[in-house]
């Protein structure tokens, strides 16, 4: 039996280096040939890597909730934009005029909010009366619309063409990255405390609903962050490219390297976000895969397998499922903070959920759930893929369809090319899960 488990570890730790060499060949091919299939661009192709490793901190928070713990989150989105707040109210600077417009009582008015609930959950422990609690909360709600309400409309009537909003904190954008896990871990202990007791597909459905609820109130509520008309101009940790072209000895650097300035600045740049994320992200594998071969991995893994037995063996599961929910979202939200910073931009109407639930889904599943290198694996190869199809997928069509003749359903074909990507996500999901139901990279 051990002579088989270690033939099983080596063939796992082969198969992994092998499908990331693969995974590394294409990033190579992508900066350097220049065909049909590939850009043979290194600024395509690091813009390509940058997103991915984003997808895979991502994918590691959704994993950490299934892969550890079976529990189906599916308002991704919604961790992810509680984490694209952070740098905005963090590192952009003070809005002026914004606080002695309605700051103070803006600040009164959620402090009331944060009273009423508390003061509302000691009458309901403290009397067991309804009628009560039901008095504490609609008095709190009417001292709570009383300041809030004048407070949002004297902030967004402060220079709305510019700004409307209360702006940020004006401190280094890289703390606004642990600010954003933050806020993900308060939004999941709210939404856990709730949704948590719930079955695994009312849970699903809850979590859907919360996370399209956070995208809808940063669409609307404009004094946050302005709404649908964006936030632009968030500070970035790293330099930027037109002072790079302006300085005299990286313009030297570059032509050494037979780069342009302004090819070698973008290049630059991505490098530098790449060596940032690449660091976040081993460190949050680190300390995930610590966590994974812990006595509290092992119960998790426990709890995950069978609940009922956990429980007979005195294990508190709703508690567990709490905890791993919000280290999950945590870890969402840092990555969404750190898809802001790269961006320069939050735009609460990009936030759907296909492209920021349903395929980080797809990067667990095709990865191997319960797998973090897997989940890492899943996450960058479905993300190059995801870019590549939308080029790709014309290019097959035109070819298929170049012997026939005009005609109605080869115009129409040829239109409905751009929706390839669509198309070869399930398809792919589908193969791995016929083909691999555990994943290119099961847990062990």
């Amino acid at each position: 039996m051990a002579t088989n488990r270690q033939a099983t570890t080596s063939h796992s730790r082969w198969r992994a280096l092998i499908l990331f060499a693969v995974l590394a060949i294409l990033f190579v091919l992508e900066g350097t040939v220049r065909n049909a299939m590939f850009s043979g661009s290194w600024n395509t192709s690091l813009a390509i890597l940058n997103m991915g490793l984003l997808s895979a901190i991502t994918a590691l928070g959704v994993n950490m909730q299934w892969g550890y713990a079976g529990l189906f989150n599916v308002g991704v989105v919604g961790f992810l934009a509680m984490g694209a707040l952070a740098p905005v109210l963090v590192s952009l600077p003070p809005v002026e005029g914004a606080w002695s417009a309605g700051g103070t009582r803006l600040m009164g008015a959620l402090l009331v909010g944060l009273g009423t609930l508390a003061l509302a959950k000691l009458a309901w422990t403290r009397t067991r009366s309804g009628i009560a609690t039901t008095i504490v909360l609609i008095a709190g709600f009417v001292a709570y619309r009383w300041l809030f309400d004048p407070a949002v409309t004297a902030i967004e009537a402060n220079n709305p063409a510019r700004h409307g909003n209360i702006g940020g904190l004006g401190l280094p954008v890289l703390l606004s990255w642990i600010v954003g896990g933050a806020f993900a871990a308060v939004a999941a202990w709210g939404i856990g405390k709730v949704a948590l007791g719930l079955r695994s597909d009312y849970l699903a459905i809850a979590t859907l609903g919360i996370g399209e609820i956070i995208v809808a109130v940063l669409k609307n509520e404009d004094w946050l962050a302005r709404g649908v008309k964006n936030i632009t101009s968030i500070p970035r940790p790293v330099a930027a490219e037109i002072d790079l072209q302006n300085n005299p000895e990286f313009v030297d650097f570059a032509a050494r390297w037979g780069f342009g300035a302004a090819e070698a600045s973008g290049i630059w740049v991505k490098l530098s976000y790449m060596s940032l994320f690449l660091v976040v992200l081993l460190v949050i594998i680190l300390l995930a895969e610590l966590a994974l071969n812990s006595p509290w991995g092992r119960m998790m893994r426990a709890i995950r397998d069978n609940e009922t037995a956990a429980e007979a063996m005195g294990k508190d599961v709703t508690r567990r499922h709490l905890q791993v929910f919000i280290l999950g979202s945590a870890v969402i939200g840092v990555a969404g903070a750190m898809m802001v910073t790269l961006d320069g931009l939050l735009a609460p109407t990009s936030y759907n959920p296909l492209r920021y639930t349903f395929l980080i889904w797809v990067m667990v599943i095709v990865g191997g759930s319960g797998n973090n290198w897997g989940a890492v694996l899943g996450a960058v190869t479905i993300w190059f893929l995801w870019i590549k199809a939308e080029v790709w997928g014309p290019a097959l069509i035109a070819l298929l369809t170049g012997p026939l003749p005009d005609s109605a359903v080869k115009a129409h074909l040829l239109d409905s090319a751009p929706h390839m990507r669509f198309i070869a996500m399930g398809l792919v999901l589908l193969l791995v899960l016929r083909f691999a139901p555990r994943g290119l990279l099961p847990e062990r």
